[in-house]
Parts: C-alpha cells; sequence; structure tokens
C-alpha cells in the first residue's frame, strides 16, 4: 500500500511540475513573423500553384550527397589501422575518385552554380 502512494505521489508532483513549467514558460507576445513557417525561401501564406526554382531542391540534393560522403570519409584513417593496406588504398582510391568525378561533372553541368 505504501509503494502506490509514494508511486500516485510521484506521478502527482511530477505532473504538476510539468504544467507549472508549462505555464511559467509560454510567451505573452506572439510574433506572426516568428510563429509562421519559413520553407525554401517563398511565403507559405501565398498559393501553393506558384512556380519557384527547383535550383533550391537541386542544391538540397548536392548537399545531402556531400553530407553523406563526409559521414563516409571520416571513419576512413581509423579503418586503415584495422585492414589490409592495400585493400584499403584501392578502396579509398576508388571512393575519392568516384567522388571527384561527380564534383567535375556537377561543375561541369553548371549545377553549383546559383545565379543562372
Amino acid at each position: 500500500m505504501a509503494v502506490t502512494t509514494t508511486a500516485v505521489m510521484t506521478l502527482t508532483l511530477s505532473a504538476t511540475i510539468m504544467i507549472l513549467a508549462t505555464l511559467i514558460s509560454k510567451k505573452i507576445n506572439e510574433d506572426r513573423e516568428k510563429s509562421s513557417p519559413f520553407e525554401c525561401g517563398f511565403d507559405p501564406k501565398n498559393s501553393a500553384r506558384l512556380p519557384f526554382s527547383s535550383r533550391f531542391f537541386l542544391i538540397a540534393v548536392i548537399f545531402m550527397i556531400f553530407d553523406v560522403e563526409i559521414a563516409l570519409l571520416l571513419p576512413m584513417p581509423i579503418t586503415m589501422l584495422t585492414s589490409n593496406m592495400k585493400s584499403w588504398m584501392i578502396i579509398s582510391t576508388a571512393f575519392l575518385l568516384i567522388l571527384i568525378i561527380g564534383l567535375y561533372h556537377e561543375w561541369n553541368q553548371g549545377s553549383l552554380e546559383w545565379s543562372n
């Protein structure tokens, strides 16, 4: 019986503290601009059928590709210590060569230039 009472009191006290913290932390003056979402550089309050630049999405995809690439490059020096040096050099060189060829292709196509 004492364990149940202690659990109920703990739960009640926790809920009370969370509710008080929520009420105290509320901002009284909310700005319209700060409470509106901002997505991809266009106003979400306007019509959704307006044309927009597909450059936003192209740059986002390129960023994601190179972001994943960094996540794959960072552990390479650590894996060098625990793997066969010849196979590590072949795999690392092939990986970097693919990335450099991809970067050259994007640069050659003009995908990296914002003002077109």
